[in-house]
């Protein structure tokens, strides 16, 4: 028998496709195809791009699930979602949860997201309830943007996504959607079926913040300098703060010493000192100081907690001018802290001038970023609040007066909610970290930057 060379190319054409074909049954060993639940159907934006959408069971330790499955051909950029939809009371609180497991996806955090869509019951999208916020004028109510529930766990190749929500007033029913976006050639994701659940209100999650303006000036001690804050420490306590933000290196600041001189070992002095302080007032302390490890120095923020004890610390990344002639080493890390109301995060000075510091400690989870800072353009600080949507508490050696960087609070959306006006104070703001902030056209904004923000890869000079 003869074969041509088209003839030849199609028959090896084939035999990937067989070769490919037996590769999904092998990944998909024990799975029994089924048809999908009912209520569930799969759509795509556009028929051309509409990837395939399969159900079948599985036993996963025991217990037979249903999986949502979406997977690519060969082509590139295929999109497509399950979706269903579910009954609501308006005004109730909903439980979502859902898992994910991706296969071949360069970017899963964007490509295999969960919505819910408030509707009535006609279909139509709804308002949402008068926001608190100042950006919205009284009695304007947005349009309930789509929730994207968020990832919280991890575990044996499985993503959980999960939120809380409360149905808008006037929702009736609310539209699921698993999707599957632009997905790279032979990629894939199956979902589980998701929980949907009526749940009472969730407490609010209060944390007062507090910041303190002051410049230790007296002094040429490392130890002059700690004590000096004790005060400060205590007016916090008695607002009832749960964590007080001190200024950067605090024990450099009007020494006449070098950072060498002044730099110490962590755990030590500093971190023993801020420790017992921490302990006696039962809050959290953060506080810049210049750390030695062998012969390297660094320009450090310490966490210690009301156990008295040392949480951890960040190194600046970002190091000015001055820093750099000094000698001193940039860190390399963006560490993000369990407390006892929330997760937080620590950035220093010149750290607030790149958006890349704050983004990294938001993206680890960071809901509160403590901010010890000598100088910096107060438009940045609330850029940084802005645009990842957290909490940034800064506490500064400038005068308020010189349109600089104040001692502050600023919230979700980049507005100063409480800011010190002279040296010596102690101010604090109080927040709910369960309460997100709504805007025209995106809804809670936090929630949607890990499925929208582009990928980047930074160019090798």
């Amino acid at each position: 028998m003869v074969f041509r060379y088209g003839q030849i190319s199609l028959l090896f054409y084939l035999l990937l496709s067989s070769l490919a074909g037996a590769e999904q049954t092998v990944a998909a060993a024990g799975a029994e195809q089924t048809v999908a639940p009912a209520g569930w159907s799969g759509h795509s934006p556009r028929e051309e791009i509409r990837p395939k959408f399969h159900a079948r069971t599985v036993n996963q330790n025991g217990v037979t699930t249903t999986l949502l499955g979406i997977e690519a051909d060969r082509r590139a950029g295929l999109s497509g979602a399950w979706s269903t939809e579910r009954e609501v009371q308006g005004g109730r609180w909903y439980h979502f949860e859902v898992k994910k497991k991706t296969r071949g996806m360069a970017l899963a955090r964007r490509a295999a997201i969960a919505r819910l869509i408030w509707m009535d019951s006609a279909g139509n999208t709804v308002l949402r309830p008068q926001p608190t916020n100042a950006s919205y004028r009284a009695g304007d109510r947005p349009q309930a943007e789509p929730e994207f529930p968020k990832p919280i766990q991890v575990a044996d190749g499985w993503t959980t996504l999960s939120g809380d929500y409360r149905a808008p007033d006037d929702a009736s029913k609310v539209l699921i959607e698993l999707h599957f976006r632009w997905g790279e050639p032979h990629s894939a994701v199956d979902w589980t079926l998701p929980l949907f659940t009526q749940i009472d209100e969730p407490s609010k999650r209060v944390v007062r913040l507090a910041t303190v303006h002051y410049q230790p000036r007296q002094g040429t001690t490392s130890k002059e300098k700690r004590e000096q804050f004790i005060p400060f420490i205590k007016e916090a306590k008695e607002k009832r703060a749960d964590l007080v933000v001190l200024p950067e290196t605090l024990t450099f600041y009007g020494t006449g010493k070098s950072f060498s001189e002044v730099a110490e070992r962590i755990p030590g002095p500093s971190t023993e000192f801020f420790g017992r302080l921490a302990k006696e007032n039962d809050l959290y302390i953060v506080a810049g100081i210049v750390e030695r490890d062998k012969h390297l120095l660094y320009n450090v923020a310490i966490l210690v907690g009301p156990d008295g004890e040392l949480v951890g610390k960040y190194r600046k990344t970002t190091l000015p001018r001055g820093e750099i002639e000094a000698g001193l080493t940039p860190g390399s890390e963006y560490p993000v802290f369990e407390t006892r109301f929330g997760k937080v995060g620590m950035m220093i000075c010149y750290d607030g001038f790149f958006p890349e510091v704050a983004r990294e400690l938001s993206h680890r989870g960071a809901e509160v970023i403590a901010w010890p800072v000598w100088g910096c353009n107060p438009l940045l600080a609330s850029a940084r609040a802005c645009e990842n949507h957290v909490y940034v508490i800064s506490s500064t050696y400038t005068e308020s007066d010189r349109n600089w960087i104040r001692s502050a609070s600023y919230g979700h959306d980049g507005r100063s909610l409480i800011q010190a006006e002279e040296f010596g104070s102690v101010v604090v703001a109080e927040v709910d970290l369960n309460q997100p902030t709504y805007w025209h056209s995106l809804g809670d904004f936090q929630s949607q930057i890990q499925p929208h923000r582009p990928r980047v890869d930074a160019p090798q000079p």
